[in-house]
């Protein structure tokens, strides 16, 4: 019973960490390429 939990735990962890890596590449992505582009004026 304690394998399945922690295997959910893990799954929980891993899926919200991968989520959050995805959107912190997208996000730097367009902080260091998109912004030059398009300057502020």
């Amino acid at each position: 019973m304690f394998a399945v939990v922690w295997h959910y735990w893990i799954g929980f962890i891993l899926a919200f960490a991968s989520l959050g890596l995805v959107i912190s590449i997208i996000a730097g992505y367009f902080i260091k390429v998109e912004n030059p582009r398009y300057p502020k004026k």
